[in-house]
């Protein structure tokens, strides 16, 4: 292990030099033919993971170089945009609550005929408005397998947070059969012990507490997923119901300085469920029709509440009800291997009933927007079109015109209605073997979060902010340009440079009556620099042994609605990085490695009241992983064996931070402590 570090940090050292010797990658097993690397598609086979012995299609997606995998954002309302960037034979998932983690590690590893990495785009693949995508394609042959999975947390307290699995899979042909469930209870990183000091306006500490915070989740999921040939096509129907109750408390016992202990908890349950469809048929050669209909609603009560020593009590409770509608058609031309189109259009409604109470000593008190009913009618028509003008350059051109209306009834009666044109431009250049360089410009518009509309609080901080109809989405125009180099058939370098120009950032405004609550606050902009690196160490003497590795610097601006100064956007992360390990052994019969985010976590966010600071150390864990049987596979990982600390500060004002003097500071320092995690899984 010592060894591989080393000769890690003088390869890193040197990897400049990498890009300007390496062989063609279409001469290494990993690399896909000539003519396929020219149109930017690259092919592994499973032969190219072999030497893994991988179970399932994560474990494949996970060793893909310079691949990292997105599961997208199950959050955004439709499907433009929620979706991760890995397809299945083609085509997208139909659910958007199943996550694309779990909807891969359903997959037998022995059912992929192969993965392609497409960069850049490629006529007649749907890339989902993003540069590069993987594609899993599904070996049509007849298997079935029963998976069972026993896993654990262990902590240093003796406490145990177990996982249960069980998933079945049938494929044959065209049809497929999956059933899956699970059920944990366990706990989260809230479950640490601390410290809190509190300063006076001076810095001079007046106060020293002890802080002790505890959480619990129990989560239980059924989803199941039928494929079949329907119409002359393929229909795949899924169906999820998932149940979550998550409980936390903190308990401040003052230890010196004025002020008394409290006491605050939080219980939240939520139930959730989907169904969906996706239908699929060729209407000739090369023409293709696909239709998707999704249907998703969840409940949640949140409970919050507070007491300290001098028996002043706080509640907030929340109960919601959510739901989303979406119906989305595209029809797919082929005319070549150089040209294709795709055009069509979804329509989406989504809904949040929201009502809040808030009391202070059994007092009611009342709230901006306690009680809200937004509601959101999407429709999005959308045409793309991909030419290859030659053999080595591609252009992707698409337009997306987005019209939407929220409406707001309850405490506040409104309506806005949105239309907004995103068009995207891209442009992908190889100029030799292993080369490729990407020109990207588009306009995107981001979404409104429906819980923004209403009130919420923070009990554990004592803060509570009122609900804002008055929101206007994000806008964003990016510019950017990547270079991709391969080399040593699993080896990848990526150098990337953005510019984002951001119109009505969000972030936190006042409103009437001193709360808080998230509103505009003019544009801004955003630079970012981005390098990945994926370096095998086979030539360096340990093979099977891959290093990746992610750094990332960006620096923004916008104007503080208070101070009318310039800053940075609130809970920016000024550098970022990331580096992991991981060896194969013996055709994969052992492995182990390890994940470091080597970034300190620190960001600063804005608030009316308080300037709030983060100040986290860097994460550390390591794995071994054996395989007795091909059946069987035993993992364990130590997590969080540092230690690292988790700091947080908070600068409070008595009134608005830009006219009023510094009422008090706080920092508070916490420990989560080290866990053992073991994974046992078994195919019956």
């Amino acid at each position: 292990m010592n060894r591989a570090l080393a000769m890690a940090g003088t390869a890193l050292a040197a990897w400049p030099c990498l890009a300007v010797a390496q062989e063609s990658p279409a001469t290494t097993t990993a690399a896909a033919p000539a003519d396929s690397a020219q149109t930017g598609i690259l092919i592994y086979p499973p032969e190219f993971f072999a030497s893994a012995g991988p179970d399932t299609a994560l474990d494949m997606i996970q060793r893909v170089p310079g691949f990292g995998l997105d599961t997208g954002n199950s959050e955004a309302r439709g499907l433009a945009g929620a979706q991760g960037n890995v397809l299945i034979d083609g085509s997208r998932p139909s659910s958007k609550t199943d996550n694309l983690f779990e909807i891969l590690r359903r997959i037998p590893a022995a059912s992929v005929e192969r993965v392609e990495l497409i960069r850049g785009g490629a006529p007649g693949i749907d890339m989902q408005g993003r540069s590069v995508i993987a594609n899993v394609v599904l070996k049509r042959t007849a298997s079935s397998q029963i998976v069972l999975e026993t896993n654990s947390y262990f902590y240093r307290d003796a406490y145990a947070g177990p996982l249960l699995k069980a998933q079945y899979s049938r494929r044959e042909g065209e049809k497929q059969t999956e059933i899956a469930f699970s059920a944990t209870t366990d706990r989260t990183g809230g479950t640490a012990r601390g410290h809190r000091t509190r300063y006076d306006a001076a810095g001079a500490a007046f106060q020293e507490a002890d802080l002790d915070l505890w959480d619990r989740y129990r989560n239980g999921s059924v989803r199941g997923s039928i494929t079949r040939p329907l119409g002359g096509g393929k229909l795949r129907a899924n169906a999820l119901i998932d149940y979550t109750n998550f409980n936390n408390r903190q308990d401040i016992a003052i230890l010196s300085g004025p002020g008394v202990n409290s006491h605050n908890q939080d219980v939240n349950h939520a139930w959730g469920g989907e169904l969906g469809v996706n239908w699929t048929r060729p209407l000739g050669p090369r023409t293709e029709i696909n239709l998707i209909a999704l249907q998703r609603g969840s409940r949640q009560r949140y409970d919050s509440s507070s007491y300290d020593g001098s028996g002043a009590t706080t509640e907030f409770d929340n109960d919601s009800l959510r739901g989303e509608s979406i119906v989305r058609g595209t029809l797919k031309y082929r005319q070549s291997d150089r040209w294709a189109f795709e055009g069509g259009g979804e329509v989406a409604y989504n809904f949040l009933d929201n009502a809040s109470r808030y009391n202070q000593n059994g007092a009611p008190v009342a709230l901006p927007n306690a009680k809200v009913l937004v509601s959101e009618l999407r429709g999005e028509a959308f045409g793309q079109t991909t030419f290859r003008p030659t053999a080595n350059l591609t252009l992707e051109a698409a337009l997306r015109v987005e019209k939407s209306t929220i409406s707001q009834s309850g405490d506040t009666d409104k309506s806005k209605s949105f239309v907004y044109p995103k068009p995207r431009l891209q442009l992908t250049w190889v100029p030799g073997a292993g080369h490729q360089i990407r020109l990207r410009a588009e306009r995107s518009v981001g979404q409104l979060n429906f819980g923004d509309f209403s009130a919420s609080t923070e009990i554990n901080l004592g803060t509570v902010a009122g609900g804002n109809a008055d929101l206007e989405p994000q806008k964003l125009t990016v510019y950017e340009v990547v270079y991709e180099r391969r080399f040593w058939g699993k080896g990848a370098v990526e150098l990337t440079l953005q510019h984002t120009e951001i119109e009505d950032v969000i972030d936190i405004i006042p409103l009437i009556g001193g709360f808080d609550a998230v509103g505009n606050i003019g544009n801004g902009w955003v630079n970012l620099g981005q390098v990945r690196i994926t370096l095998p160490f086979d030539r360096l003497g340990i093979p099977n042994a891959l290093l990746s590795a992610r750094f990332a610097a960006q620096k923004s601006q916008v104007t503080d609605p208070l101070t009318g100064q310039h800053r940075r956007l609130s809970r920016e992360i000024p550098f970022a990085c990331s580096v992991s390990f991981n060896h194969d052994l013996e055709g994969g019969k052992f492995s182990y490695g390890f994940e470091h985010g080597c970034n300190i976590d620190r960001y600063t966010a804005y608030r009316v009241r308080e300037v709030r600071t983060i100040d986290n150390q860097p994460f550390v864990s390591i794995y071994g992983q054996w395989k007795p049987n091909p059946k069987m596979t035993v993992r364990i990982d130590l997590g969080n064996v540092t230690n690292f600390r988790v700091a947080n500060g908070r600068e409070v004002h008595s009134g608005p931070r830009n006219i009023t003097p510094i009422l008090f500071s706080e920092r508070r320092e916490t420990r989560q402590s080290q866990y053992l995690f073991l994974q046992v899984r078994h195919v019956l």
